[in-house]
């Protein structure tokens, strides 16, 4: 991987993720579970460190009467997280206005 850490160049994939050190980051992950938080450190395998960290799970329920399916979600906040990287199927930089 090339060290162009001061261009902000984006040659590979992790550069993008290199580029959200230290900013809010949005993490969809497996089973439904997405993440909210700032990127502290990741790896090349995408396990990640996130500080003031929001989950969100969503569940699917199906009604036993009208067969219907009901969403439900339920939120944590967390103030250190550890997201081990074969989970994550998304990981989304925070909007740069004006680039």
């Amino acid at each position: 991987m090339a060290d162009d850490t001061a261009t902000g160049a984006v040659e590979e994939p992790l550069d993008l993720v290199r580029l959200s050190l230290d900013e809010r980051i949005y993490v969809k992950m497996k089973h439904d579970r997405e993440l909210r938080g700032r990127l502290h450190a990741y790896d090349q395998h995408l396990n990640m460190v996130l500080g003031d960290v929001e989950e969100t799970i969503t569940t699917v329920e199906v009604d036993d009467e009208t067969y219907e399916e009901i969403y439900k979600t339920s939120k944590r906040n967390i103030a250190m997280l550890f997201v081990r990287g074969d989970g994550v199927i998304l990981v989304s930089p925070p909007l740069r206005v004006g680039i």
